[in-house]
């Protein structure tokens, strides 16, 4: 079943045009990786498919069984983020916002969301301390149960590896594709073809085709 068809799609910036003609489709349980050289589009993508952009022109349909606010989104991290201060299940939690419609306060029901997203990461032994003193890889854990706690269908990566050490790099990608493996569907941003090679059902060279 199709969660997103992408059809005949120009992004850019006000009038400036960076990439045109994407035509894609991403099913129910696909590992879809989107690759392309730096300045090709890729994060504007990401964003135009999160409707926090509009495109200049194309469509994006999304399947009758899925709502905008059940994708989830791991964005790429900037020097300020990862300083920010708050604890790691704070952060967590914020995943949960969508969730809450008006009211000022978590329920019971998304503080064990939370709980259970940290553990699916193994990041539970972390829940009190401050994000910005954790490691690369600790933080994107972090950040991907909260992307988690938005949402059990679809997850947007943005370049979910860069940063990371070899080690902490391949644990995030085994951790992708285990959630993959349960039922979650996948689009992943990545300049990495080598590697997304080994875990993605389908890729999509931005200016090419996909396969």
């Amino acid at each position: 079943m199709a969660l997103i068809t992408v059809k005949d799609l120009s992004l850019g910036y006000e009038k400036t045009v960076v990439a045109s003609g994407i035509n894609f489709t991403v099913k129910e349980g696909d590992y879809f990786c989107i690759v392309g050289e730096n300045g090709s589009g890729k994060t504007t993508l990401m964003k135009t498919l999160l409707g926090l952009k509009a495109p200049i022109s194309g469509q994006i349909i999304r399947g009758d069984v899925l709502e905008r606010n059940e994708i989830g989104y791991l964005p790429q991290q900037t020097e300020v983020q990862k300083d920010f201060p708050a604890s790691v299940k704070e952060i967590v939690l914020s995943g949960c916002q969508g969730r809450c419609g008006r009211r000022p306060f978590y329920s019971k029901a998304e503080k064990a969301l939370a709980a259970q997203q940290m553990e699916r990461m193994g990041i539970t032994p972390l829940a009190s301390r401050c994000y910005s003193e954790l490691s690369g890889g600790q933080q994107q854990r972090v950040l991907l149960a909260r992307a988690l706690c938005a949402t059990r269908k679809v997850l947007l990566l943005d370049e979910p590896v860069s940063g990371l050490d070899p080690e902490a790099t391949e644990h995030m990608y085994e951790l992708i594709k285990q959630l993959n493996d349960e039922g979650v569907t996948i689009i992943m941003i990545s300049h990495d073809i080598t590697s997304v090679k080994k875990y993605a059902s389908r890729i999509m060279i931005l200016g090419g085709d996909a396969a």
